[in-house]
């Protein structure tokens, strides 16, 4: 539930966004049927991001590496909480006394690529039920989880299917918006981007990322760290595919629907069928499939009612 009396993180300002490269410009040799020609051209960067907790057992102070993930330096504090958000290890924001970058500035983004997160001496965190490696790529955000098992986060509970509706033509016009917001794909076209909307299409908030989870963390921490979450007035919407981490992401965060330029996976489809989440693929020209949660849809064409599952009670 939402915290509005809790008291929320205190962030560093070694790494405020505004002020990170995210391109770096490289010089290549286009080749056409005219022939070849040196120009320059920008690239994403790509760098390595340490998340580190450091934690209260009793009166000691431990610190531990959970995360090891390649990313688009920007938003790093935020990418720190949404990760451990999204895996059940962050309950509040009053969880957290401050996230802080810290360590040299290497690489082409000139930025700490460690952050540390703090968590408040009466935190409580389960280590031993986790016992995740939380190693990761940029490709791949449940690669290195120690077994399939282990994928589901404790605690997830089913979204209700009362409350959130949203109309056709907003679902088409979504990806216009979140366009013109991605900078940096404009420079590179490298980078997936992930957005929150409201039920009537209003963009919220945008963040852009090398890796498609990545850019999810980010835009779920900074609703996570501001206490805004749970988000179950708002949709979900990804630039690529979307995969089962990533849908398992957005049921932590309590959205009740999430709308993908690209396909999802049958693992997806099978997780928002278990949690009643609305799931929308292949959104482009005006058309768009809808693999689960049709009543959350608002047209003339729709006329399906809504899901009568109960909802999980814990």
């Amino acid at each position: 539930m939402q915290t509005p009396n809790a008291k929320l993180p205190v962030f560093s300002a070694k790494t405020t966004a505004s002020v990170i490269a995210k391109s770096v410009e490289m010089q290549v040799t286009r080749v056409s049927d005219a022939g070849t020609q040196p120009l320059a051209d920008r690239l994403a960067i790509e760098e390595p991001l340490e998340i580190r907790v450091e934690f209260f057992e009793g009166e000691e102070k431990k610190s531990k590496s959970v995360s090891i993930t390649m990313r688009t330096p920007g938003h790093d504090e935020e990418l720190a909480a949404g990760f451990l958000f999204t895996e059940g290890i962050l309950r509040s924001p009053s969880d957290v006394i401050e996230i802080i970058g810290c360590g040299p500035k290497t690489g082409a983004g000139q930025t700490p690529n460690t952050v540390k997160v703090r968590l408040a001496p009466n935190a409580s965190v389960n280590w031993p039920k986790l016992e995740r490696h939380f190693y990761s790529t940029s490709s791949c955000g449940v690669c290195g989880k120690a077994s399939l098992d282990a994928l589901e986060v404790p605690g997830l509970r089913q979204i209700a299917s009362e409350g959130f509706q949203i109309a056709a033509t907003e679902i088409s016009a979504l990806q216009g918006q979140v366009r013109a917001h991605q900078s940096v794909f404009d420079q590179t076209g490298g980078l997936h981007g992930a957005a929150l909307f409201t039920a009537k299409g209003e963009l919220l908030e945008v963040r852009e990322d090398v890796g498609r989870h990545n850019a999810v963390d980010k835009l779920l921490g900074a609703q996570f760290n501001s206490g805004k979450t749970p988000l179950s007035n708002c949709l979900l919407f990804l630039s690529g595919r979307a995969s089962f981490e990533l849908v398992q992401k957005a049921l932590v965060a309590g959205i009740p629907m999430i709308v993908a330029v690209g396909a999802p996976s049958s693992l997806a489809v099978e997780l928002a069928k278990r949690f009643n989440i609305t799931l929308v693929g292949f959104v482009r020209d005006g058309r768009f499939n809808i693999y689960h949660g049709e009543w959350r849809v608002n047209s003339p064409q729709i006329k399906t009612a809504p899901s009568t599952q109960k909802v999980c009670s814990q």
